[in-house]
């Protein structure tokens, strides 16, 4: 017998005296946690309307039996999706890798999945958005961009789906959408005192894109607290941008060029700040020493930055966590008329080596 025939024997034998895999059922989860069908189906479905005891014992049966949901089913069973869509104004941007954090964990805590798109691919078309609730491939939605053009957040208004449409971070002025957000004036007020209190009596703002609500929250916020303080602020302190590194760059060469240059810039995002002090850095510019600059969201790379950016920290986890609670709350239809249609999260100076007193002279 040839060597190649042995191990075709042994394969064929092997196969001939297995045994078919069993597919695990619902009610060998409820034998091995000892609960009913019903108990498990309840648990799987709605882990929050179970005690605590009931919700181990049925994990572990779960774990145990191998039993996997047949997700299709139950969806048709339930006509939802189970999933809920996430739309961003730009994918690469690192400051919304936490919100999306915060939204895929609370939705995966009640049995949901998170789906990510961008809205420059389809908010051309109010039409093409609500595509994503009228196929049912998704429950609900998650926007956050605040920068829709009108003809989309009018289709968004008409829909039949407009109850399940929630903004974060950023929203829409005067449309009717819940909306979780930070608290951008006081978040700036604090910025501009921090500045002042190092003896700063000059300065600079760098906004972001023109027309996005953010910017006109931190840009309004910036000038009531440069005159509260009694503070000049000529035109060309105020510095277009928008929340890229590329602005940061063009404001800080802009900068440069001011002949009675502020000793203290307050950049509208970290990126720009970041990229702010890049680009004096190749001009033999240093911070803090030469000039104080100041970001807003203390993204992951603000602490690790040269030299440690100081910010106005907004909590992106605990924003994406109350968006998606918001938000399966009007999937579940438990909202009432007293539910709260906005909620704005805390934020925090977080002073780092970016700031420091004026240059002297």
């Amino acid at each position: 017998m040839s060597r190649n025939t042995v191990i075709d024997y042994k394969r064929k034998t092997a196969t001939a005296g297995a045994r078919p895999l069993k597919t695990s059922t619902l009610q060998d989860v409820a034998r091995v946690a000892g609960v009913s069908t019903a108990t498990v189906s309840r648990t799987l479905s709605h882990p929050d309307v179970v005690s605590e005891s009931t919700r181990k014992r049925v994990s572990a049966a779960v774990q145990k039996t191998g039993y996997r949901i047949n997700r299709a089913a139950r969806n048709l069973r339930t006509q939802r999706s189970h999933s809920v869509i996430a739309l961003l104004p730009d994918l690469a941007n690192p400051f919304f890798s936490n919100i999306l954090e915060g939204i895929s964990r609370t939705l995966a805590d009640k049995g949901y999945s998170m789906l990510v798109a961008s809205t420059r691919q389809v908010h051309d078309s109010g039409d093409r958005l609500i595509d994503y609730l009228d196929d049912a491939r998704a429950d609900g939605m998650i926007i956050l961009d605040g920068q829709l053009a009108p003809d989309v957040v009018a289709s968004l208004e008409g829909s039949p789906h407009s109850n399940r449409i929630l903004f974060a971070c950023e929203w829409v002025a005067d449309a009717p959408f819940p909306s979780v957000r930070c608290e951008n004036r006081r978040g700036t007020a604090a910025a501009i005192d921090h500045l002042v209190a190092l003896g700063h009596r000059k300065i600079a703002h760098v906004t972001g894109p023109q027309g996005n609500v953010l910017t006109t929250a931190r840009k309004d916020a910036f000038v009531e607290a440069v005159g509260r303080h009694g503070l000049a602020l000529p035109p060309e302190w105020i510095i277009d941008g928008d929340f890229s590194l590329q602005a940061g760059c063009d404001a800080a060469r802009q900068w440069m060029a001011i002949v009675d240059r502020p000793t203290a810039v307050f950049c509208a995002s970290d990126q720009i700040a970041m990229a702010f002090i890049a680009e004096l850095a190749r001009h033999d510019i240093r911070v803090p020493q030469d000039v104080s600059v100041m970001g807003f969201d203390d993204i992951d790379l603000a602490e690790q930055f040269i030299p440690p950016l100081t910010t106005i920290r907004q909590d992106r986890i605990i924003i994406g966590e109350t968006a998606a609670t918001m938000l399966l709350e009007r999937i579940a239809g438990q909202v009432t008329s007293e539910a709260r249609q906005e909620a704005v999260i805390p934020v925090s100076l977080i002073a780092r080596k970016s700031t420091g007193a004026p240059p002297e002279g």
